[in-house]
């Protein structure tokens, strides 16, 4: 484990956002599904005790896995819902188990759009009639293009679930318009082909999620954490280029937004996992490339997410201005405590290695189901443990994911 020298490190700095909620330290836990809500959707006693031991970890700010604005679209199986009072109690009870250390926490809203896993039956909803550039996926899930009034019923659906989301506690929200996800298609040339005022030139594109934006402002107030995740680019031939993703931010700037995260990829080419084609940025941060040259053009608080890995690093990009808030996911699996050791100058261990077979769908269900394991243990009070071997991760959440699909509400 690497250590630095610097005793008062830039990471332990507050930072004030303009909706007048300060962040305690500039180390975020970036957003991964938990899949530890029940089967009706509603937080469990273990999503509150995960959160308790991030939060009892110094975490600054904690960002929620995938929460869905709809129950009939769902990322994966044992996702949370937030659409109406009924469970409201067990998010006070989240947010509270995550604030009770002094960390901050904000709900990451979703939707699925045309890479929903469930229902299994139904065709997804998506910009456009596209399916994942994927072997058998683009026949097997060929979503179904969304009207006008669906596309004003979702934006409805994300303020909805914002204005719960602080009524139970949250300090906020983060609008998920990133990972190829609905409103990350609707960003996307090559799954958005409307020819209407939702789609066709980059102006249309990003209507949906100015739109959305808005609506949330309203829902929440103007003292609540709203943030973006956005991608810096698709990594595809053809889909959301830096340059139109730039002029996104800036627009999202414009409309007073308190937090940008810096993301990319999506399903057919996951850059979040590390696996950007023609990656030109350093080792250490997958996105810094785009966070420069949005700097350059933006003061809006920037957290930069994907690869970071050595406090030196994350050190020098906060204190040159680069970025206000480190965000870092996988590593916190193995970690539950990992901001308090780079708060102490200390760098991320070596990550696990990770069972892979080369077929991208695969893979990723294998990274979720690596670190699903440990999201278990750690709610459990057990210490995370690396499962090593390909049959030994697929046996730790194969059975699992197959119940939670049949027998998902």
């Amino acid at each position: 484990m690497r250590q630095s020298n610097v005793s008062h490190s830039p990471l332990q700095q507050p930072l004030a956002l303009a909706c007048g909620i300060t962040i305690p330290n500039r180390i975020a836990k970036s957003a991964m599904s938990e899949q530890l809500a029940d089967r009706h959707g509603s937080p469990t006693t273990d999503l509150q005790q995960l959160y308790a031991a991030w939060a009892r970890g110094g975490t600054g700010l904690l960002i929620t896995g995938n929460v869905m604005v709809d129950h009939r679209a769902f990322v994966e199986p044992r996702n949370v819902v937030l659409e109406d009072e009924q469970f409201l109690q067990a998010h006070k009870l989240w947010a509270q188990a995550a604030q009770a250390n002094g960390s901050k926490i904000i709900m990451q809203i979703n939707h699925p759009g045309r890479v929903a896993v469930l229902p299994l039956f139904k065709k997804p909803i998506a910009p456009a009639a596209v399916g994942l550039d994927l072997p058998a996926m683009n026949l097997i899930r060929v979503p179904r293009a969304m009207s006008e009034t669906e596309i004003l019923e979702q934006i409805q659906r994300f303020a909805s679930t914002a204005a719960l989301a602080v009524q139970a506690g949250f300090d906020g929200v983060q609008v998920h318009a990133a990972h190829g996800y609905l409103l990350s298609q609707f960003l996307s040339p090559l799954a958005n082909i409307r020819t209407d005022q939702w789609g066709g030139n980059p102006e249309n594109r990003r209507r949906i999620l100015i739109e959305t934006v808005r609506a949330v402002r309203q829902a929440i107030g103007k003292n609540k954490i709203l943030s973006v995740k956005l991608n810096s680019a698709d990594f595809q031939k053809g889909g959301l280029s830096q340059e139109e993703s730039l002029h996104i931010a800036l627009a999202l700037a414009a409309e007073g937004i308190d937090l940008l995260e810096v993301s990319g990829g999506n399903y057919e080419s996951p850059a979040q996992l590390g696996y950007a084609p023609d990656r030109q940025v350093q080792r250490d941060a997958y996105f810094l490339d785009y966070a420069s040259a949005l700097r350059q053009q933006s003061q809006l608080p920037l957290m930069l997410t994907g690869g970071l890995r050595d406090v030196e690093v994350m050190n020098r990009l906060v204190s040159n201005g680069t970025v206000d808030v480190v965000g870092l996911a996988r590593p916190f699996a193995l970690q539950p405590d990992l901001a308090k050791q780079l708060l102490a100058g200390k760098s991320v261990t070596a990550s696990a290695k990770i069972p892979a077979v080369g077929y991208k769908p695969i893979d990723a269900y294998l990274q979720l189901a690596w670190h699903a394991a440990q999201f278990r243990r750690i709610s459990s009070g057990q210490k995370p443990k690396a499962i090593k071997g390909l049959m030994r991760t697929l046996v730790a959440f194969g059975p699992r994911m197959g119940f939670n699909i049949l027998t998902q509400d």
